[in-house]
């Protein structure tokens, strides 16, 4: 029989809990230790309508990249998101793990993943906190070697590629020949892709000041949207997961998508 406590125990295979953030929050963090998992809806987040396509299938669990529970929880009610997930994967004995920053930082993780679907050769760790049993390094940032090209064209590829509904970007006069990638909010680390002789870097939810300071400093920045950025590391998940459990069902939300539109 897989529990809920398995299916924690082989995420932290992937990506152990020490890689996390200080500030995170990732693991079990809805439902019983014991419940039996005979299927599993992974989804990068736990919304409530991932939680609603789940019950539909009658999944046991979901497994997402983003917590379900990430600032200090003081009630649980129908008031708010948080609480609505909570309280519907209760209702339907369900059970609800992640992981977050540490899989941003584990080897094979999400941005490994990114820099692969962004076709990036030689690719390495900027600033690794350390290295794996197998001597991998691990760490937030990845940079990757692409064919020289220009800003215009690499920014095409890229909302190509991650099938973005749009993107923002800066021009920092470069050609496109190094690339740093850091899936979801990694705007603040310009200095480190700078550091690392990168051109261009690849993220999302960049602050106004940011992109122009990147300009200023010679950084193409590009900003591929939050999902798009993280999304496909839910393949990853999923792929560990039934290798690990091979009797189970595990399947990749077909709903969840962007909310965020554009003109």
């Amino acid at each position: 029989m897989t529990t809920a406590a398995d299916i924690e125990r082989a995420l932290y295979e992937l990506a152990p809990r020490h890689y996390a953030e200080e500030w995170d929050n990732v693991g079990l963090l809805c439902g019983r230790q014991e419940k039996e998992i005979r299927k599993i809806l992974v989804a990068l987040d736990p919304f409530l309508s991932v939680c609603r396509e789940a019950a539909e299938m009658g999944a046991d669990m979901i497994v997402t990249h983003h917590p379900l529970i990430f600032r200090p929880t003081l009630s649980v009610t129908d008031r708010d998101p948080v609480g609505k997930s909570i309280l519907f994967l209760a209702q339907h004995d369900m059970a609800a793990a992640n992981a977050h920053t540490n899989l941003d930082n584990a080897p094979g993780g999400v941005n490994d993943r990114l820099a692969e679907v962004l076709l990036l050769q030689n690719v390495t760790v900027i600033d690794p906190h350390g290295t794996d049993e197998q001597g991998r390094e691990w760490g937030l940032l990845r940079v990757g070697e692409t064919t020289p090209q220009n800003l215009d064209e690499f920014a095409a590829f890229v909302k190509d590629r991650l099938h973005c509904p749009g993107l923002r970007y800066v021009n920092g006069g470069k050609t496109v020949r190094k690339v740093a990638v850091g899936g979801g909010s990694c705007g603040d680390e310009a200095e480190a892709a700078l550091r690392a002789g990168c051109d261009t870097l690849v993220t999302a939810d960049v602050k106004y000041n940011q992109f122009q300071n990147a300009m200023d400093r010679g950084l193409n920045l590009i900003d591929a949207g939050h999902f798009e950025t993280e999304n496909p590391v839910c393949e990853i998940l999923a792929s560990h997961l039934q290798e690990k459990f091979p009797t189970i069902q595990v399947i990749i939300s077909q709903k969840h998508h962007d909310s965020v539109q554009f003109l």
